[in-house]
Formats: C-alpha cells, structure tokens, sequence
C-alpha cells in the first residue's frame, strides 16, 4: 500500500480498517409514532474489502452507513472501527464522501481538499502537499487551482473522494457518490475508485440503488430489505480482478444481479 506523502501512518490496529455492526437497531421517534429503520443488524467487514449495501428506498442503507461514521447514533447495539466504538466523527478512523460533492464555490481544489485539514489546525505547507498528492491520486493532477465551476460533475466528484482520502483513514464511506452522473461518467469514475482502493488498501463500504454498480465494484455485496431494515443476503463475489466491461454481459455477473433483485423485489 503506498500512503499519501507526508502523512503520519496509524498506529497498526487502527491502520487494521476492520468494521464489526453487531446487533444494531435505530428507531426514529415522532410525534405520532415511532419508526423503527434498522433492526438486528450484524455484520463483519475485514480489512482492505469493497463492501457494497444495496436495497431497496428507505431500508436504511445511508442510516446505516451515517452511523459508521459516528454522525448518528445507533438506538441498539454497537459499531467497531479498527477496534474501537464510533462514537463520533474520527477522521483518523473513517473517512466520507456524499453523494454530492458539496465543494465551497469559493474555494479552489486544493483548498476544499485541504479544508479538513485546516480546521485541524495543520501547517499550510504540510496540508497543501496532502491536497496536492490526493488530488494526483484520484487523477486531477494539475487542476489544484480551479473552481468548483470549472469542473464537470465527475471531476467534483474526485475533489470530493481527495477530501475524503487527504487524512488517510483506512476507511471510506461512500453515500451514493455517483448517483447524479451520466452512466458514461458513473463508469468510468467506477473504474477510477477501483484504481485508488487498488492503490490504497482502504476498506470502502459503498451504498448504491444501482444492481449493476454492486456487483461490478464489490467484494461482498450487503442485501437488505425494506424497513425496517434487516440484512437478507451477504453474497461474495467471486469475479476475478481487473474488473473489465466484459463481464457484465457473463452468466456469473447476471446471476449475482439476478440473486440481488430477487431479494429486492421480494422484500418491497
């Protein structure tokens, strides 16, 4: 694994990125009722794996993954990152990319990049190396002093996975980062976070509504079910590595989409 320049490695058992859910449940109260959106849900994620989530509206996929990265609380059970509770936001721990880009207009590249950084009180020199080898590792070397609106929405989408990689957490959450872009760009952008976890060794949990996409990136891919949501399907898959285009039109690769959407549509 080749960690971005200049930055301090965690201590072993963090670097570990290993991810343990064990019988969480989050209950949402109203002032009518109140709803339950996760229940009894336990997983094991090892380190360096591209984990993905997929189900079906409101199962609770990006509940589940906000509470991961300690900016909600579980209502039951416990979460374990690198061996230790999420309580709260730990950059050192996890990082997150949303499925919008949410860049300060104001800001250029580097400077989003490095915004993390800054409210950590890190040297201008120091955070201004980080933010440039980020931003060369997810492929915009050389785009460091332009805007937000001078960037398509797939290169937002790289300043936004920088920002997320530039404090090297050995673990990535990712909200549906693709979401908004054309299916020629969410490709190709597939490809490019292939290539970066390739070069990382990040453990990256990824949510999705795209069956095509799941398969395509992941390692395991975690099936849940309408809410309240429960996981109903842990598949491994099996297909070798480089991902190419190819496979998407094999019988393995249609069999494990198949076996995904007849959960989905069972559990609507």
């Amino acid at each position: 694994m080749q960690p971005l320049a200049n930055v301090t490695p965690l201590k072993p058992a963090a670097r570990a990125g290993a991810i343990e859910v064990k019988n969480v449940g989050q209950v949402f109260k109203t002032r009518s009722q109140d709803v339950i959106a996760l229940e009894d849900v336990s997983l094991e994620i090892k380190p360096g794996r591209f984990v993905v989530l997929v189900g079906p509206s409101g199962c609770g996929k990006s509940t589940l993954l906000m509470m991961m990265a300690g900016l909600r609380q579980q209502t039951a059970g416990t979460i374990t990152i690198s061996g230790a509770p999420i309580l709260q936001p730990d950059p050192d721990r996890v990082g997150v990319v949303f499925q919008e880009a949410s860049l300060f207009p104001w800001l250029t590249a580097e400077d989003n990049v490095e915004f993390p950084l800054a409210l950590r009180g890190v040297p201008k020199a120091e955070r201004r190396a980080k933010a440039q080898d980020a931003l060369k590792l997810v492929g915009l070397d050389g785009f460091g002093r332009r805007h937000p609106h001078e960037l398509s929405g797939g290169m937002k989408q790289r300043v936004s996975i920088a920002r997320g990689l530039v404090q090297d957490p050995p673990v990535l959450l990712m909200d549906e980062p693709f979401a908004a872009l054309d299916e020629q760009t969410r490709m190709t952008m597939g490809d490019e976070l292939l290539r970066i976890w390739a070069a990382t060794g990040k453990t990256v949990v990824f949510v999705t509504h795209s069956l095509t996409e799941a398969v395509y990136l992941a390692d395991e891919v975690i099936v849940m079910s309408a809410r309240p949501g429960r996981i109903v399907d842990h598949l491994q898959v099996q297909l070798p590595r480089p991902r190419t285009y190819e496979m998407l039109s094999g019988d393995a690769f249609g069999s494990l989409r198949d076996r995904i959407w007849r959960h989905i549509r069972k559990s609507a």
